[in-house]
């Protein structure tokens, strides 16, 4: 018996938005799940992306709860007139000993440890935190929860952080964990965007923008 094909349906988009700057970002010291304000310039970081984003409509915008990700939601809620939920699995990685350090203070006190972490999404951030592995897990889990309440055709913004970011994406596209450094350092209030595959076997997603400061446009294939 063949596959009976249901009636297409518009695909859903996801936006990743990493959080405006902060005084660590400025200092380059890793944040973890610190719970660290914007700075100046992160507030104007996210009044600036809001008003492009505000443009895709969004229908759901869900948030870290660390005030860094909250207060980057905060305008664009503001001018479509949504409500901001929070949602604890969109933290940044959990670093432990690390939080609070630069990378000289790391690798001058946890060398070996950071470059095994580095090269290896199942080691652990310090001796007590996460490793991405459960960091993927958590991010996507969240994600799937606040797709529940976005209907065809529309967009979730998740404002979340650039670690956390990475990892999700990883792991809702399906990439290999060894596979997922390709994705590349996010800067601050930029985004990703994934679009829906939408089939009779249930839906895949697929990367159409990538630490963009630029809203995404509509493309043929490249070979047409």
């Amino acid at each position: 018996m063949g596959v009976i094909l249901s009636e297409r349906r518009e695909p859903r988009r996801i936006v990743f938005w990493r959080h405006g700057r902060t005084p660590w970002n400025a200092e380059q010291r890793f944040q973890g799940q610190t719970d660290i304000e914007l700075d100046e310039l992160g507030v104007e970081q996210a009044e600036r992306a809001a008003a492009m984003l505000a443009t895709l409509q969004p229908a759901v915008i869900v948030a870290s709860d660390l005030s860094r990700a909250m207060n980057t939601a905060k305008p664009l809620a503001r001018i479509l007139g949504l409500e901001v939920t929070t949602d604890v699995g969109l933290r940044e990685t959990f670093a432990g000993e690390w939080e609070g350090l630069t990378r000289p203070e790391m690798e001058q006190g946890y060398g070996a440890m950071l470059a095994q972490w580095s090269a290896s999404a199942e080691m652990r951030a310090g001796v007590s935190g996460e490793t991405r592995l459960e960091v993927a897990e958590r991010v996507a889990a969240a994600v799937q929860r606040a797709l529940e309440r976005v209907e065809p055709g529309r967009v979730l913004v998740v404002v979340t952080h650039g670690g956390a970011a990475r990892a999700g994406i990883g792991e809702i596209l399906g990439l290999p964990p060894e596979h997922w450094a390709v994705l590349g350092v996010l800067t601050n209030c930029s985004w990703s965007v994934l679009v829906e595959n939408v089939s009779p076997f249930g839906p895949t997603w697929r990367l159409q923008e990538y630490n963009a400061g630029t809203l995404p446009e509509s493309a043929l294939a490249d070979d047409r």
